[in-house]
Formats: structure tokens, sequence, C-alpha cells
């Protein structure tokens, strides 16, 4: 399917203006009011992109993060759970007992204009003699392991293989017929930190090298399409940053307000890619924040619970949690236009709004669990519900469908 090239990132302009014919204090706090609840809410569409997809009549413009969801049981799951070959335990909701399936069965709408259907022959066909590299945390890793299974039915056992490098840092899946690699390389922050180890990473005191990436970076430096995430690792009031090297008796630490911190280190990301990567080369594409469904209240149901027994998604349109940071999105989007003046584009897939409604996609308690749960913990299930992650087939695979919308759109 040939699309149209790309829009722009199109920034709305402020709504916070009132006239100076609002005399009448009363009537300009119910003005600002009004104002605030409008511009909170096209607010979340900064970093929506549209991009020219063909529709029945003609080509027309079409944001694919605007829509609905759709329930369909003939076309989703697009894979099935057990017959991935790599299926990650943490997100392998049946296997770990969950029985209401229909989280497998919801495709996503945009509302002028339909998600190609994802074609895993043509996907590969794309990736020949090719890298692309998942890089971030385990919510970018849980998209990896959704790629990696919606073309793993396909290839033959003979001609697929999964490895670990880097101290099981970058995991790597091959598709041998076609050269062709799907890859998730773990840094959780992108910078350097004290949570790097793939598997020893929950740390009490989490500290980061802000102007620190060449660890990481000579990892997936030649990659041909790189997909970044970081948001879930910053979720603190104030981190820990490191001006020097980890051991280094002369290391100045200081405790600096989170937004900053997460600011410096996009902008050390930044200045990275607009060094060392080849522009004629390698794609760049940055996913949005994963929403966490945390705080029943939010969706109108009792307090203190959270994802655990949720069956259904969330129906008001324009949800947002509290959870969903825009103060952070307002960072990556202020980065991401200054690499573009700089002429470097990365291409930013919003999957926040649309995984909002998705409150009952989590794993909640069907999951692998990698510590002994307590008499307390089990007395009491929504206690260790997880809420961060998505069950596969799920969500991730929209993540995808998107993702592979942009890869064939030139």
């Amino acid at each position: 399917m040939k699309m149209a090239k790309t829009h722009q990132i199109v920034v709305e302009g402020s709504l916070w203006g009132i006239r100076n014919t609002f005399y009448s204090s009363l009537v300009i706090l119910a003005a600002l009011i009004v104002a605030t609840t409008i511009y909170l809410r096209k607010d979340r569409g900064h970093l929506f992109r549209e991009i020219s997809v063909p529709s029945d009549s003609s080509t027309s413009q079409c944001n694919l993060f605007s829509g609905k969801w759709v329930f369909d049981n003939e076309s989703y799951p697009l894979y099935k759970e057990k017959q991935c070959s790599f299926m990650s335990e943490e997100v392998a909701c049946e296997t770990f007992g969950r029985k209401d399936l229909s989280y497998q069965n919801w495709r996503w709408q945009p509302h002028h204009c339909d998600l190609p259907r994802f074609n895993a022959t043509a996907l590969l066909e794309r990736l020949r003699n090719k890298r692309l590299v998942f890089v971030g945390d385990s919510l970018i890793r849980g998209q990896w392991v959704s790629m990696v299974c919606l073309v793993d039915s396909i290839l033959p056992k003979t001609l697929k293989s999964m490895h670990s490098t880097a101290n099981a840092s970058l995991n790597i899946f091959r598709a041998k017929e076609y050269n062709a690699s799907i890859e998730h390389y773990w840094s959780p922050l992108l910078v350097e930190s004290n949570s790097d180890d793939p598997v020893n990473h929950r740390v009490v005191e989490r500290t980061v090298r802000v102007k620190a990436i060449e660890k990481h970076a000579k990892y997936w430096t030649d990659a041909d399409f790189l997909v970044f995430n970081t948001y879930l690792w910053w979720r603190r009031p104030v981190m820990n940053v490191l001006w020097g090297s980890f051991g280094d008796p002369d290391g100045i630490y200081k405790k600096v307000k989170m937004l900053r911190v997460y600011e410096m280190a996009l902008r050390t990301w930044s200045d990275w890619l607009e060094v060392h990567v080849n522009r004629n080369k390698t794609r760049l594409f940055f996913v949005s924040m994963s929403p966490i469904h945390k705080r029943a209240e939010e969706w109108g149901e009792a307090n203190g619970n959270n994802c655990y027994n949720e069956t259904d998604m969330i129906t008001e349109e324009g949800y947002w949690g509290q959870d969903s940071d825009l103060k952070m999105m307002h960072v990556v989007e202020n980065v991401v236009d200054d690499l573009k003046a700089r002429g470097l584009n990365v291409e930013m897939l919003n999957i926040t709004q649309l995984s909002e409604y998705r409150k009952e996609g989590h794993p909640s308690i069907y999951r692998k669990q990698w510590y002994p749960l307590t008499k307390e913990q089990i007395a009491n299930p929504k206690s260790y519900a997880d809420c961060i992650h998505w069950c596969l087939p799920g969500v991730p695979d929209v993540w995808n469908e998107l993702l592979y919308a942009y890869i064939f759109h030139q």
C-alpha cells in the first residue's frame, strides 16, 4: 500500500488568550476554566501526526492516532499466544490463567481511514538485510515481543533464531532467509544509569549520567530503523544525577527535579542522533508514554481498585489518566522539534490516547511472578496486579500496526 509524504507535526496555538472586552472578573474566571479544559484536551494532540492514506474515494488526510476501538473477533488476534515461539512470560496472560480473552479481539479504527493490514511477509521483505531495533524499557520490549510474534508464524523453525549479547542487554531475533533482524536493546533511561543491567536493575536510589550515552548507542548505531521510548523509569519527583563515572571517587552527585533531568537526557540523546545517524539510511521513531491503570476511581469505580478484574475498556471519549504526564510529552515534543530544525526527522508514534481506553488489557495477576507472593498478597490480588505492561496478543500489536504503516510510508 503506497502512501503519500508525511506531513509535519502541527503544533496548535495557545488557547489562553482572554480578550480585553471581558471586564467582569467572574466572566474572566469562567472563560479561563473553559479555556483550560479545551487546552488540556487539545494539548494531548500536539504529538499526533497526520499521514496520507488512500481512502475509498480519494487520498485524504488521516490522523491514525485519532479513532476508536472496534470489536473484531474474526480478524483479531493477529497471532495466537501459545503459537508464538518467543512469547515472554511477563505478557503471556492466557498461559498464566486468564480466561476472559476478549482483550485480544479489539481493532483500532482511525476516524477517517483504515490502518493498513499487517503483512508479515511484506515487512520482512522491507527488512531484508536490515536491522529494526527497539530501544528502551520493558514496555518497548513488549512491543518488540509483539513484533517478533507478528512475523514468527510465517518462518520455518530452521530459518529463525533468537540470541542475546551485550550482557543480555541486546536480544536479537533473526529471520535467516531475509538476513533481517528485529532487536531490543535494554536502556530504560536511554542515557547511562545504575539501572542498565537487564536483570538486576531494581535499585533504591536511581542514578543517571545525563551526558553519557555511548555505552548504549554503540549497539544500535548502524540500525536501519530505530524505535525509542523512555518514560516509566523517570516517574519520581527527583533524580540522582552523576557528573563523572560510576565508581569514580571524584564523581559529583546532585538531586535534580525529574523533568529537568528528563530534558537533559533527551538532549544528550538528540545530540548523539544529530552527529551519528546516517540520514540516508536510518529512520527514527519515538513512542509516546504508555498509560498506567492503577486508579480505578479515575474511570468511575471504587477508590483503591485498579486494573484487577477489569474486562471492559473505558468508553469515555478523550479519557486521560493522571499518570500520563503532559509536561513530559512537551519535553519530547520540544526536543523532537529542535532536531527537525537541525535537519533530522524523528517520527512520533503517539500511542498514549488510544491506549488510555484499554484498562482491561494489562496482565493484572496473569503473568509470571518473579518473586514468591506473600500471604497478604495472595489474600489481596489487586495488591500485586500489573497495571503497567500489556497482555499479548493485545494493545502493543496495534502500536506495531501503526509502526508498520509508517515504515511503508515514504
